[in-house]
């Protein structure tokens, strides 16, 4: 079942995963790893001869050595269209089971944004299995700012009869965008909001076996729409004063998937496939007698291992909104970012809600190449180098071709990988309007 997206902020610098891994690439151990040698394969050889005494300058012990260190204190340096640039300093406590997987992470931070001011996130992301995970995040910043998310799921190997996640999120963003409806809209008449939202959802699968699984998600949202503070960005209700969806609104969302799953991991797959086929209906609290908008769709991940070091990994997906009798903006079909969840596609040449319409349509190829492994913190971690492709549509009728004005990006992503549980990374990608960078939690899809 897919995880529930963690708000921007609780996003921005998490990547400790990857820093860390980045960092700690002198650690002892690597070199070996990565090159393959240095090492005596007969027994009796390594009788006579001797361990190499560890030369001075790396004794373990060094302040240089931070594979002794209590702290990682990884920097923050964090862009992407819509926030802007982040500095800081990100330390993270890194800890780690008897079978060397990391299975806790705790990373605070002190970060500076322009836009907000001085700011502090404190996570704490928990493994107790790789059937078992939750995690929290708390946020505030000086300026407008500030969220709280909780996650909790259990049941991700799809073994027993239920898998279960829940989350509560409340987060308040400046950071958000308008450029109108369709397609073409323009970059010219970009707008700022600030999104003020609460948010209850509880997914329940009963699965069949391991490989069927019946979904069903319940979502209670409050929105708040509320004028932008970005200097030099007109907020939206100049631009667009009788858009639906400014203010306060109220969304409850009940939707039911079918899910056909054979991936042979839920965090780091390496082959199979998962496809969802779903339908749903929100409305404005007293459901189903006031409709808001309905929904139905397809989204499908394949991957295929060519090789130890090869994965290439595709996903496709494509929702239709049959009525939108009265819907908020916001829940309308939008593409934009780094990160795919039904009803909102990546599309990472953009920033997050770049398009917006009824409908829409994404699709996305990915090279995942291992360039190296090494040894730290008492866990093994995978760097991955991962040249993509992605593109996109959003469209206002059924009959419309989706296939047709696509949105095209290319790029590259690198990835850092401590199995079971977690992915770090970077994406770095280029569309029509320049060049857009993302970091973040979990593989983009």
């Amino acid at each position: 079942m897919p995880s529930p997206a963690l708000p921007a902020h609780g996003l921005k610098a998490s990547l400790s995963a990857l820093a860390v891994a980045l960092l700690l690439r002198g650690a002892p151990g690597w070199a070996a790893d990565a090159a393959g040698a240095d090492t005596v394969s007969d027994p009796a050889v390594a009788e006579v001869i001797p361990p190499a005494p560890t030369p001075p300058d790396q004794a373990p012990g060094k302040w240089y050595d931070v594979t002794s260190w209590p702290v990682i204190p990884v920097p923050v340096i964090d862009a992407d269209p819509n926030s802007g640039v982040t500095l800081g300093v990100l330390p993270t406590w890194l800890h780690s089971n008897d079978q060397q997987q990391i299975n806790r992470i705790i990373a605070p931070d002190l970060t500076y944004n322009p836009n907000f001011g001085v700011g502090t996130d404190f996570r704490i992301f928990s493994y107790p299995s790789s059937d078992e995970q939750w995690s929290v995040v708390a946020s505030i910043k000086q300026r407008v700012e500030r969220g709280f998310d909780s996650e909790y799921e259990f049941g991700r190997n799809r073994e027993t009869n239920w898998s279960i996640a829940t989350s509560l999120v409340y987060d308040r963003s400046g950071t958000d965008r308008f450029f109108g409806f369709g397609n073409k809209s323009l970059y010219s008449n970009q707008t700022n909001y600030t999104a003020s939202q609460s948010m209850a959802q509880a997914i329940a699968g009963y699965n069949f076996n391991h490989t069927w699984q019946l979904q069903y998600t319940l979502r209670a949202k409050h929105m708040d729409v509320l004028p932008g503070t970005l200097s030099g960005i007109p907020s939206i209700q100049v631009l667009f004063p009788g858009l639906h969806g400014l203010g306060n609104t109220d969304l409850v969302l009940n939707r039911f998937a079918l899910v056909y799953d054979t991936r042979d991991d839920p965090t780091v797959p390496t082959r199979g496939a998962k496809w969802v086929v779903y339908a749903g209906v929100a409305s404005h609290g007293d459901f189903p007698f006031n409709s808001s908008y309905s929904e139905a769709g397809l989204d499908g991940r394949n991957y295929i291992r060519f090789s130890p070091l090869d994965i290439l990994a595709t996903h496709f997906a494509i929702r239709y909104m049959p009525t939108t009798d009265n819907v908020p903006f916001w829940a309308l079909s939008s593409l934009g970012g780094a990160n795919s969840d039904i009803g909102e596609q990546l599309l990472r040449g953009y920033g997050a809600g770049r398009f917006y319409g009824r409908d829409s349509l994404s699709t996305t190829v990915e090279w995942r190449h291992q360039t190296f492994s090494f040894d730290v913190s008492a866990t093994h971690v995978d760097i991955e180098v991962t040249p993509f492709v992605d593109a996109g549509r959003v469209f206002s009728h059924g009959t419309d071709d989706p296939f047709t004005s696509l949105h095209p990006v290319a790029g590259v992503g690198f990835r850092g990988i401590a199995r079971p549980s977690v992915v770090g990374y970077v994406d770095i990608g280029y569309g029509s309007e320049g060049a857009a960078v993302f970091t973040g939690i979990d593989y983009p899809f």
